[in-house]
């Protein structure tokens, strides 16, 4: 099965996502080869919140999806017995953003994670928006005790996109990546991905999509910023 192309698009503050098609997510959807494509909606890091899930359904519509099904994971509702069929016959599976360890929380306690690395490995294509985009990279971090930098550690995430990232903190000086590639081995990469902009990660080859991807390198004396994508 050829490798599909998973997107990882930042979302947030700047994106061009207020009138018209969304031009990153229609490419991702006009990419797929299918009219109106049937898309799984993956909510694990918000909650399922139901007002998210129609905002950013309506996103999709816009860009070309048919039926935006929600993966039920989350509440009352929520289980693998629900969500598994809408993730099998979708066309594409999304992940939204919200948070990134709840999210991961949810996909892990609803036992869905094997099922979902099946899915990738049988080509099933993926891509996320903001904190979405972060949970189908490698890792992230957290921290025990938000005002003590020392209890910062990496949790794993999908890893279906074998690279490291953070979306949408350009106004922080992507503080939580730097912080991410600290804790990594030297020679690390990590690319911040700015509002409206998006990588596209075909194995191991990464390219920036609709704008500025900064690029960030784990060395012996720290990390630096490098070259830029665009």
């Amino acid at each position: 099965m050829p490798e599909k192309p998973i997107y990882l698009i930042a979302g947030g503050p700047g994106s061009r996502r207020a009138r018209g098609p969304d031009p990153l997510i229609r490419e991702v959807l006009q990419g797929l080869g299918v009219d109106a494509p049937r898309v799984a909606y993956v909510g694990a890091a918000s909650g399922d919140n139901a007002a998210f899930l129609l905002f950013i359904s309506r996103i999709l519509k816009r860009a070309g999806a048919g039926q935006v099904n929600l993966a039920p994971l989350c509440g009352r509702r929520g289980s693998l017995e629900r969500a598994l069929p809408v993730l099998e016959e979708a066309d594409v599976v999304f992940v939204s953003g919200g948070d990134v360890e709840a999210g991961m929380d949810v996909l892990q306690e609803k036992r869905v994670l094997p099922h979902l690395a099946r899915l990738h490995k049988a080509g099933k294509p993926f891509f996320g928006v903001s904190a979405g985009s972060i949970m189908l990279a490698r890792q992230w971090v957290r921290w025990s005790n938000p005002e003590d930098d020392s209890t910062a550690e990496v949790f794993p995430c999908l890893g279906f996109a074998p690279v490291l990232c953070d979306t949408h903190g350009e106004g922080d000086g992507w503080g939580e990546l730097k912080a991410l590639l600290a804790l990594c081995p030297s020679g690390s990469t990590g690319y911040g991905i700015v509002s409206g902009s998006a990588i596209v990660v075909k194995g191991r080859t990464v390219k920036a999509l609709g704008g500025e991807v900064q690029v960030f390198k784990k060395r012996k004396d720290g990390v630096v910023q490098a070259e830029s994508l665009s």
